[in-house]
């Protein structure tokens, strides 16, 4: 009978889950790290929500440990590339509490739309100071969403049903999805422009990274209103409070903070700021939702190999696992490099499978090039939820399959359609088991993926190759290989030039500035 560790309080339904599907459960919560340590060895799964810290040393040690559950999304206490090196299994729950994320929003735009806290503390303290606050009606007003995923389709919704117009900024929503959804999809500074709220509810991503930035509330209306119920890290805080105490902003809701646990914050103390302790999942139902989730998650994987959720792992099962494991790689490569190509928003991506790939677990491979080509823009994407994003996202997926037809035994290839254009990337796995990319924009090439890559789309001409290495040199990058394809002599060419180390900033403004050159782009795998 497998045994699982409850390390952090859960509903007692999953303790009554795990016993009925004959999952032996102890449920031990508060456990200091000595204290996890002595007997996290022997357990074959581990079931935890945000308080227990699942580091290398505990992965190490658990050396029974086959899968970690998180009872909800964000998974930062849990060193997953540590489990994905042990083979432990990481999963969460991503969906198990999107409805409780979405009414905290509207309900912290209430808040400050009519000033509730100030006026609750002002009325307890007995000073009826009725005058005193003037609020906002949210009828006829604008709400600007900043990703229109799960959790910004619902908020959406119940604010449609407030009688509110709702624009919407997301890279990756089709303005199909956006019609079904009943809203305005608008580039970022048409909807900073235009909202008298803004509410966020994409991750936290390089490119997400403060996007209210200084200059980004300098392009808000006057008067507009912030809530964040995202992530921390979104929001310049230091921005926010400048603009707060110019007057420029109304008011700001948080319940996420670059740093937390809060203890303090430059936004603390401010009465145009409401401020709520990362409540955004903690309601009854959402805390039930989630720990039945991962119950049942936990027991399906120990008893029969299925894989639910996982965010190192594709949904397949352990008989598939060996064979399928280097296509998969492949499918998410090939995904990579495709969405770091592709800067506009995504309509649809076709598959095609042939050979020896069209014989596997497609529905793993497709999830696991989704994975790639969305990860660019999304952080939080994986391998299991990635179809559900694109598919929130209105971005269309069809897959293919046919018999061998080339010199390949088998191969993947996969065509990006966005705003009119079609591109497409393909690659096989060879016989050692690593991934080779054979073919970008139907030019023919062979080459491995590595972690630093100079993408050049060029014209063919004589003399282009030795400007490109001389530069190179120049800047003291050395060329670890170096392909090469065109579609025909004189006609557009490629180079993937594998580098050591990053290539800096001037270097590659000055490849753009060759002659011969149409793109220059980096790529990492």
């Amino acid at each position: 009978m497998p045994k699982v560790l409850i390390a952090d309080k859960l509903s007692p339904a999953a303790v009554a889950i795990f016993k009925e599907r004959g999952v032996e459960a102890d449920v031990k919560t508060g456990l200091s790290k000595d204290e996890l340590l002595a007997i996290v060895g022997d357990y074959d799964g581990i079931a935890i929500r945000s308080a227990t810290k699942i580091t290398t040393e505990v992965i190490k040690t658990a050396k029974k440990l086959k899968v970690v559950g998180r009872a909800g999304i964000g998974v930062d206490n849990v060193d997953i590339p540590a489990a994905t090196a042990a083979g432990v299994i990481v999963m969460n729950t991503p969906f198990g509490n999107s409805i409780t994320t979405a009414e905290h929003a509207i309900a912290l735009m209430m808040a400050l739309a009519r000033e509730l806290p100030a006026a609750n503390a002002s009325t307890h303290a007995g000073k009826w100071e009725k005058n005193r606050f003037m609020g906002v009606e949210l009828y006829g007003k604008t709400l600007g969403l900043i990703g229109a995923g799960n959790i910004g389709s619902i908020v959406a919704d119940r604010a449609k049903g407030l009688k509110m117009k709702v624009v919407a900024y997301d890279p990756y929503l089709s303005p199909e999805r956006a019609g079904d959804l009943g809203i305005e999809k608008v580039e970022l500074n048409d909807l900073l422009a235009r909202s008298d709220f803004i509410t966020l509810h994409t991750p936290l991503t390089n490119e997400t990274r403060d996007i209210i930035s200084a200059d980004a509330i300098n392009r808000m209306k006057k008067g507009a209103r912030l809530i964040n119920c995202a992530r921390g890290g979104l929001v310049d805080e230091g921005a926010l409070k400048a603009a707060l105490d110019s007057g420029h902003l109304a008011g700001a809701a948080l319940d996420v903070f670059e740093e937390e646990p809060a203890k303090t914050n430059v936004l603390f103390g401010n009465d145009k700021v409401v401020a709520t302790p990362h409540l955004g999942a903690s309601t009854a139902e959402a805390q039930e939702n989630v720990a039945l989730q991962v119950a049942e998650q936990i027991s399906d994987y120990l008893l029969t190999g299925a894989i639910t959720n996982a965010l190192n792992m594709p949904s397949i099962t352990a008989d598939e696992a060996h064979r399928v494991r280097p296509w998969i790689t492949l499918a998410e490569k090939l995904g990579l490099f495709a969405g770091q190509l592709t800067d506009t928003s995504m309509l649809g991506v076709d598959i095609l499978y042939e050979g020896t790939a069209g014989g596997l677990n497609t529905r793993a491979l497709t999830q696991a090039a989704l994975a790639g080509l969305l990860k660019p823009a999304l952080a939080d994407v994986n391998m299991v939820n990635a179809p559900v994003v694109a598919r929130e996202r209105g971005i269309k997926v069809s897959e293919t399959r046919r018999d061998r037809q080339g010199i390949y035994d088998g191969y993947i290839r996969i065509t990006v359609h966005a705003d009119g254009l079609a591109r497409s990337v393909a690659g096989t796995v060879f016989s050692d088991g690593r991934p080779r990319l054979i073919q970008i924009k139907d030019i023919n090439l062979d080459a491995e993926f590595a972690p630093h890559m100079l993408y050049v789309t060029n014209e063919d001409k004589p003399g282009f190759i030795g400007q490109l290495g001389t530069l190179l040199g120049d800047s003291k990058v050395n060329i670890a290989s170096f392909a090469l394809g065109r579609s025909a002599p004189g006609a557009d060419a490629i180079a993937l030039v594998e580098v050591d180390g990053e290539l800096g900033e001037k270097a590659l403004a000055d490849i753009r500035k060759l002659a011969l050159v149409k793109q220059a782009k980096l790529l990492a795998f």
